[in-house]
């Protein structure tokens, strides 16, 4: 079987960092992703909202660097969840997996909190003792200490942005 998801987008909300009693750092936020077309002449837009999770080093990567607006591509695996509601009524959701993540602000960009991203540099894999000092340097980040897979250039028109 096979589960991979890319999607493009700005973050809707702040990330929320919380530490297993393991230790690991997990981060939680959601994506918005949109298509404008046009349906019997009138033009149109979806926007899609997308929960998303960070595990390990990239969470707390996420935690320090991005903000609600920050503009990301997240490849990951897509998650479905079930749980029961405070009256017992079963509840479900789809959700994604972060594995690797691009942050594609540009450099100097702010976003409404005043965030500062770091100068992208595509395909950088972090280095694998978790270490990231640099911040003229913007790595793609992973969860695996495995190579870094080249991410293919998506062709994204400007209009297609949700915000």
């Amino acid at each position: 079987m096979f589960n991979k998801i890319i999607l493009v987008g700005n973050l809707t909300r702040d990330i929320e960092l919380r530490y297993a009693q393991s230790g690991t750092a997990i981060a939680k936020t959601a994506i918005a992703t949109s298509r404008k077309f046009t349906s019997n002449g009138e033009k149109k837009e979806e926007v899609c909202f997308v929960d998303i999770t960070f595990f390990g080093r990239s969470a707390e990567v996420a935690n320090q660097y991005l903000r609600k607006g920050s503009k990301i591509l997240v490849e990951g695996r897509l998650n479905f969840e079930q749980w029961s509601d405070q009256n017992g009524q079963k509840r479900s959701k789809h959700s994604v997996i972060v594995e690797t993540m691009q942050m594609l602000d540009s450099k100097g960009e702010q976003t409404s909190s005043g965030y500062k991203s770091p100068q992208q540099q595509p395909n950088q894999a972090m280095p694998h003792d978790g270490s990231y000092n640099n911040p003229q340097q913007q790595p793609s980040y992973s969860q695996k200490s495995m190579p870094q897979k080249d991410i293919p250039e998506i062709d994204i028109d400007e209009d297609e942005i949700p915000f």
